[in-house]
């Protein structure tokens, strides 16, 4: 399900921060408000009542990939890890990007996760296209 409020928000926060842990709520509040506005979806999957993954996405266009899904955000609760969860959550998230009419799907992952690199590669199929580079301003 799609969280659309404040309320939503509040409620993924713990989970959100478990990916990006330098995270205050009052700064994730800020970010969402800005970043909805430039087209930033946030995707929930709940068991129970509880949110146990979290997607965060964007479409995009550009001239090597066309139009795509970029997940900006992509975690599973860490007391629910490895349950299928961030599958289905991604699943979830490739299905919709059709819906979307986009191309594929696209994210990128730090160099450290190594157990996020084996999921994406060897349980999703997906593939190692190039690198990420970055300068701090």
């Amino acid at each position: 399900m799609e969280l659309h409020n404040k309320k939503d928000w509040i409620k993924a926060f713990p989970i959100m921060k478990q990916l990006r842990n330098q995270l205050t709520q009052a700064t994730y509040l800020a970010m969402m408000e800005e970043m909805k506005q430039n087209g930033y979806r946030l995707f929930a999957y709940e068991e129970e009542g509880d949110i146990v993954a979290l997607a965060g996405v964007i479409i995009d266009t550009c001239f090597a990939w066309g139009r795509y899904v970029w997940v900006h955000d992509l975690v599973t609760n860490e007391h629910v890890r490895s349950q299928g969860y961030g599958k289905r959550m991604l699943q979830f998230i490739e299905e919709w990007g059709k819906e979307q009419n986009c191309e594929q799907v696209a994210l990128s992952s730090g160099l450290e996760k190594e157990l996020a690199h084996q999921f994406y590669e060897h349980k999703m199929g997906y593939k190692r296209k190039s690198y990420v580079f970055r300068i701090m301003l």
